[in-house]
């Protein structure tokens, strides 16, 4: 024999209101399968508006947890609206749930929330993670400065190839944004200190102007801002995808190290590239202070060289070029620090990536603002 699967289906919840009275009826299966439809349309229910109702509860065929609360729910929602109900003829089964719900229950028909860190304790948070990050740093720097003295000690075990393709992409692949930001630097300081120059009839000076603030601070400030935001961010993303994926521990487990296959070689390249990049960012900035300085004030390509190596010292332009490894150092050591932080989902890569930028380019401020207050107590 055939059965009808329909037979064995629970039928929904519902309830029944009166044309006139204060009794409202609940018919049905009161369960988790069959309360849905009724909780949709309990806003759009019009009811009785006389100030004592009666809940009757003898037509609830079966009743669980979740029909238990739509139940007490509905009551909420009628003692709100300043009536007072009464619950009759449940069943036992379903008034020994109704008081388990009703005693486990939040008090309010919505779930409850739980409270949230106060200020002391998010304060207490942010200081130890903070200062989780900040041992976990300077663990990393202590074990990739003794990577780099073993491979200074044994040159053999350099891994040339990685150390040419970061490079490649970190050096070369940057010249073009790094000139064309440098030159529109050069250009801007010397149209702003134009209007100055002219008045003072100091015109030739722009050469002292562009030269100082380009070779001693922007130049290498500029270049390593740039590169931060474009190589930190993908050294970062880079290690974060491969210990997301388990490279890095296939890499252990088939004993080569880290460390010296995906941070030294970025170290060795950055610490590479970025002083040359200064030097091309030198050149295009002074370049670009030439051109305004020739359409703005007057001054010939020839009166700027002249005056251009008369203010400019060995020691001016040394001190902006020994920044640049200090600043790739910090670059790419915070840059791969970021990527073995990734944890969790694939969101951590976003993150961590997001953090190395913020943190590469705040400590190369502080890194040339250290460098200044050295250079100024040592009169360079």
């Amino acid at each position: 024999m055939a059965l009808d699967p329909s037979a064995s289906r629970p039928v929904d919840a519902g309830i029944e209101l009166p044309a006139a009275g204060t009794e409202i009826r609940c018919l049905g299966a009161w369960t988790v399968g069959a309360v849905a439809p009724l909780e949709r349309r309990l806003a759009a229910l019009r009811w009785p508006s006389g100030p004592d109702l009666v809940l009757d509860g003898g037509g609830i065929s079966a009743m669980d947890t979740a029909g238990a609360w739509l139940l007490l729910h509905i009551v909420r929602l009628l003692e709100q609206g300043g009536r007072r109900v009464t619950l009759r003829d449940l069943r036992a089964e379903h008034e020994s749930l109704l008081g388990l719900v009703r005693a486990r229950g939040p008090a309010a028909g919505a779930p409850g929330r739980p409270a949230g860190p106060g200020t002391l304790e998010a304060i207490g948070r942010r200081f130890w993670l903070g200062w989780q990050q900040v041992i976990g740093g300077l663990a990393f720097l202590g074990e990739a400065a003794l990577a780099v003295l073993h491979s200074l000690a044994r040159p053999a075990r350099i891994r040339w190839r990685p150390v040419l393709y970061n490079l490649h992409t970190a050096g070369f692949n940057a010249l073009p944004i790094t000139g064309l930001l440098s030159f529109l630097m050069g250009v801007v300081i010397a149209y702003q200190g134009a209007g100055q120059l002219q008045r003072y009839g100091a015109n030739i000076f722009v050469a002292d102007l562009v030269g100082l603030s380009m070779l001693r601070e922007l130049a290498p400030l500029l270049t390593a801002i740039i590169v931060a935001g474009r190589s930190g961010s993908a050294f970062a993303a880079q290690i974060g995808t491969m210990k997301m994926t388990e490279e890095v521990d296939a890499l252990r487990t088939i004993g080569i190290a880290p460390m010296e296959l995906l941070v030294l070689p970025k170290i060795l390249a950055l610490m590479i590239a970025l002083p040359l990049l200064t030097v091309y960012a030198d050149v295009l900035g002074v370049f670009g202070g030439m051109l305004m300085g020739r359409a703005q004030l007057g001054v010939g390509f020839e009166q700027f060289i002249d005056r251009f190596e008369d203010a400019i010292t060995l020691s001016s332009y040394l001190v902006g070029l020994g920044k640049a490894p200090v600043f790739a150092a910090i670059i790419a050591l915070v840059g791969c620090f970021q990527g073995f932080q990734v944890s969790g989902g694939a969101d951590s890569v976003g993150r961590q990536t997001t953090v190395s930028v913020v943190q590469s380019i705040f400590l190369v401020i502080i890194a040339d603002a250290l460098f200044s207050v050295i250079f100024s107590w040592l009169k360079i």
